[in-house]
């Protein structure tokens, strides 16, 4: 083998590691962040916390969209304060001003970062894709509890106040749901 030959089996093992560890670094973070609660990530319960502590924390709730994003987005509830254990429902209400079906997808964080390893959510509307119909409004439930073992964390202990936000972004309809869409000029069903 040449000494050109080797230098291009080399550049392109060079190429396709490289290639492999930036397909790989998306659900490495994810997995990362999910762990260790960095950069405002939650966590997911299964049921609701065993043990409710006496001492309160304030939750506020924020919402905003991507900037092509066509929905109205808002917090039903701005704020509200419960009890480290205990188990809080809030809504968020979305509205599709729109002619035609439009699909989103909710991202979150929480804020301070230091307690998204202790806010655990039991069931979220961002855990699935969301479909409003032209002119729906609906109210998304999100059912959560702030775990007690944050009064115990040498950083989050000091956090008073979380903030949950919600940014929803546009994504492509569903196969089934776009092919129910319905052709407005003619009003027939596309297929």
């Amino acid at each position: 083998m040449t000494d050109t030959s080797r230098t291009v089996v080399r550049l392109v093992g060079v190429v396709v590691f490289m290639g492999g560890l930036a397909w790989a670094s998306v659900p490495f973070y994810d997995w990362f962040c999910r762990v260790t609660g960095f950069g405002g990530v939650t966590n997911v319960a299964e049921g609701d916390s065993d043990v409710i502590l006496d001492q309160t924390i304030k939750v506020r709730f924020d919402a905003s969209k991507e900037r092509d994003m066509p929905w109205e987005f808002k917090p039903v509830e701005r704020e509200m304060e419960l009890r480290i254990g205990e188990t809080g429902l809030a809504f968020y209400e979305a509205y599709n001003p729109t002619d035609r079906p439009v699909a989103g997808m909710a991202s979150y964080n929480v804020t301070p970062y230091e307690a998204g390893a202790f806010f655990s959510k039991i069931h979220c509307f961002c855990f699935e894709e969301q479909v409003l119909q032209p002119g729906e409004r609906v109210e998304m439930p999100v059912t959560f509890f702030v775990d007690p073992d944050l009064v115990d964390d040498r950083d989050a202990k000091f956090t008073h106040t979380i903030t949950l936000s919600y940014t929803f972004y546009e994504i492509d309809l569903p196969e089934g749901q776009a092919s129910l869409e319905t052709d407005t000029k003619t009003g027939q069903t596309v297929n």
